[in-house]
């Protein structure tokens, strides 16, 4: 750990409890620790935060940015969910000076509302997290708290498998490889990449065109997305958190439109400038308009826009198991080839 007061923010303790200690531990600095108490929720404020670790993660260890937190999962994940989910997420921050090194958010039991009416009941608890690799010891802290939020619960998270020390620590911690995990159809994700010096031309079929968010309008937006997902979570409530996250662009938010007028597809791109990289999340064809080549189009234009923009690198995730060749093909067909993936693990309820 660099030197300096190591601070952090924390969740228990009862309402309006501030405290500070010093602890030393064996091996490690002199460290001055704030807590601020109360169930502290994630909030847009804490997100930027985040972003701004992804940002700093990405210059110097891109491979050990955990995939649901980079800069544009983030802003994805909390925009879209914090209306309806937001209750429920629990967070911690750890700071170093001013700087945030280390956070986790653990994203408790919940009940899921689809747009078809169905209401699915989420018991066990998962973790998403982030370590600043020149505070790679901080790990150990994240994994206690998460412990301490969802005791009682199965607990699952999902580290990169390229952080080797982080894999170590939460093995010691009693954590071991998710069985969802295994096998063909196993769950988890990597993470694509590809420059911007050469991008084909997209083509549509006859009587598509591309429109932007900021074109079609919210209501066009959201449509296209459930249509996509459907059954899905998304909401105009959701959409609305989503267009206030840092990084969001209307112009970045690509629709294709049918002959019919139906929103057929749409992706959007969220714009790291200080890496000029972006990434696609989400993407999503409507089902009665799949194999026509819209997802292919549609990310090769969002590719032109992106460089437009600045960007130089273009990332995006799939299901990375031998039986997901769906995706994993559309975007291989676009140029892009795997960079990284996740290691998912669970501690089993005792």
């Amino acid at each position: 750990m660099a030197a300096g007061p190591l601070l952090t923010a924390a969740l228990p303790g009862p309402p309006g409890r501030r405290a500070a200690k010093t602890v030393r531990r064996p091996g490690r600095i002199l460290a001055q620790w704030r807590i601020v108490g109360d169930f502290d929720l994630v909030t847009a404020a804490d997100i930027r935060l985040m972003q701004g670790l992804a940002q700093l993660v990405t210059a110097v260890r891109p491979d050990l940015v955990n995939s649901d937190a980079s800069f544009g999962e983030l802003a994805w994940i909390w925009g879209k969910g914090h209306a309806s989910d937001g209750g429920t997420w629990p967070r911690r921050l750890w700071f170093s000076g001013d700087a945030l090194v280390a956070w986790g958010w653990a994203y408790l039991p919940h009940q899921a509302r689809r747009s078809d009416g169905s209401v699915t009941d989420v018991t066990n608890a998962y973790l998403g997290y982030q370590v600043h690799p020149g505070h790679a010891a901080l790990v150990d802290d994240v994994i206690a708290w998460y412990d301490a939020t969802a005791a009682g619960l199965e607990r699952t998270v999902a580290p990169s498998a390229a952080d080797e020390f982080a894999l170590e620590r939460w093995a010691a911690h009693g954590y071991q490889t998710d069985p969802a995990s295994l096998g063909d159809t196993g769950s988890w994700t990597q993470l694509n990449q590809r420059d911007l010096t050469d991008v084909a031309r997209p083509v549509l079929p006859d009587g598509f065109r591309f429109r932007t968010a900021d074109q079609a309008g919210p209501q066009a937006a959201v449509q296209a997305h459930v249509d996509a997902w459907a059954p899905s979570t998304y909401t105009a409530e959701g959409y609305q958190g989503v267009r206030q996250m840092a990084g969001y662009r209307g112009d970045l938010h690509v629709l294709v439109e049918a002959p019919d007028a139906t929103m057929a597809a749409s992706t959007i791109m969220w714009l790291d400038e200080a890496n000029k990289t972006a990434q696609f999340e989400p993407v999503g064809t409507h089902p009665g308009y799949r194999r026509l080549g819209l997802g292919t189009a549609m990310l090769l234009h969002g590719m032109h826009l992106a460089r437009e923009a600045g960007a130089t690198h273009m990332t995006v995730v799939c299901a990375g198991a031998p039986g997901h060749r769906q995706a994993r093909g559309l975007y291989y067909g676009v140029g892009f080839r795997k960079f990284t993936r996740d290691a998912p693990l669970i501690k089993p309820v005792p």
